[in-house]
């Protein structure tokens, strides 16, 4: 989950909170949330808002990796969230980083996302949760993976997740 922008008079871990109330109100089991970390806008000298991000667990039932990518593209429109550019500023952006043990294409989905290796957001919380996940195609964990990327990536912790809004 990430977000660098205000939408409904709130943001950052506050935002993502309400994200992840979305998510169990959609009939998503969530086990687990990281931390929030901050991190500079994707790409490199963007000149947007530094985004918050954070990974959940959870338990989406019977769902296809498609039908999961539909409950989060409608949460995320509801959040206000446009289309207009890639990597443009975003009220929230909710991605599939991996489901179980899937790897390929599956009704256009990716799995596991194919640019999270190359992403400390990514990569960052999801050490935090689970630093042994091993990626299904590469065989390495998350926090090897995060090893992997050159230092200095601009992105910290700044707070335990949220707890639920009610």
């Amino acid at each position: 989950m990430g977000t660098n922008m205000s939408f409904d008079g709130v943001s950052g871990a506050v935002l993502l909170a309400r994200a992840r109330d979305a998510l169990v109100c959609e009939g998503v089991n969530v086990l687990r949330c990281s931390g929030v970390w901050r991190s500079n806008a994707w790409p490199a000298g963007t000149d947007q808002p530094d985004y918050c991000n954070a990974v959940v667990e959870a338990d989406v039932g019977e769902r296809d990796p498609r039908a999961l990518y539909d409950v989060l593209g409608a949460i995320e429109q509801r959040f206000g969230r446009e289309r207009r550019e890639r990597w443009g500023a975003r009220t929230l952006d909710l991605d599939i980083v991996a489901m179980g043990v899937l790897l390929g294409s599956f009704d256009g989905i990716k799995l596991p996302h194919p640019r999270m290796t190359d992403r400390a957001f990514v990569l960052a919380p999801l050490a935090e949760l689970e630093p042994g996940w091993r990626h299904p195609e590469l065989g390495r964990t998350a926090a090897e993976l995060l090893g992997d990327l050159p230092p200095g990536g601009g992105y910290r912790r700044i707070s335990d997740f949220p707890p639920a809004t009610g």
